[in-house]
């Protein structure tokens, strides 16, 4: 599932971005708040406004492009834009407040949760915070089990309809909450990918899901698409489900379960 992690102190941004997708995200990290809205596709361009705060500025110069997909070299920024599950946000941002993200995200219909992370704790601060469109709001410090909780949560919320905690089907029974799933009683020891690939395909309830689809939601942005990742993830998956074959590959259109 994709997460967007928006974090001017770079040290704590990579720290919340290696815990997510130790725990199965698919993480996107920028440091400012234009990055996130160019990311998420809502940044129009200088001088735009994004809500009731000051006009958005002139970005700096961009860096020159990055290397091409696949190349030993990453660029610092992903491209986009994207569709995110969460937004993990700062309310302190340079070049774009938090707080006018927070509006932006709200005025354009998004569907991405907002979970604020902000030193700002007081009543009157997480008041503020919710009343601008945040759906979660967490202050520093904080511990990371409660980080990842609150991060599921609303991912769960963020999907339409909602979806509950416990997805079943055909003998699959997959916790979302705990982590955990089964086939027929047995468990299955699946890594985090794996995992999030079922679940994705467990939340289809029977449809296809394109290869692209799955890149999409459960890669990051710099994942390689001619990699063939998602098929090399679906091999070890369709093993440890094991016999008979749950996973069906539908020529020219995606995986179904």
């Amino acid at each position: 599932m994709r997460v967007l992690v928006a974090e001017d102190e770079r040290d704590l941004a990579a720290l919340v971005a290696t815990g997510l997708r130790r725990a199965g995200f698919a993480v996107d990290t920028v440091h400012d708040g234009e990055g996130a809205l160019e990311l998420m596709g809502l940044y129009g361009g200088p001088g735009e406004p994004v809500g009731p705060g000051e006009p958005v500025g002139p970005r700096a110069a961009p860096a020159p492009a990055g290397p091409p997909r696949g190349s030993s070299a990453v660029p610092d920024e992903p491209l986009g834009p994207f569709v995110y599950d969460v937004l993990v946000l700062d309310r302190d941002l340079p070049r774009v407040h938090g707080d006018d993200v927070a509006r932006r995200v709200g005025a354009a219909g998004s569907r991405t949760r907002i979970l604020m992370l902000t030193a700002a704790t007081a009543v009157d601060d997480r008041v503020e915070g919710l009343d601008l469109g945040a759906d979660d709001y967490l202050g520093k410090p904080f511990e990371f089990p409660e980080l990842v909780s609150r991060v599921r949560a609303l991912r769960r919320r963020s999907a339409r309809p909602a979806l509950p905690p416990l997805l079943e089907r055909y003998g699959l029974a997959m916790d979302t909450v705990r982590r955990t799933a089964r086939r027929d009683g047995r468990d299955l020891d699946l890594s985090p990918k794996e995992f999030t690939v079922l679940q994705i395909l467990l939340e289809a309830d029977g449809a296809a899901v394109p290869a692209e689809e799955l890149l999409e939601r459960a890669w990051d942005a710099h994942a390689d698409p001619f990699t063939g990742a998602v098929r090399v993830c679906m091999s070890k998956l369709r093993a440890k489900i094991g016999e008979p074959g749950l996973i069906r590959t539908v020529q020219g259109v995606g995986y179904v379960l």
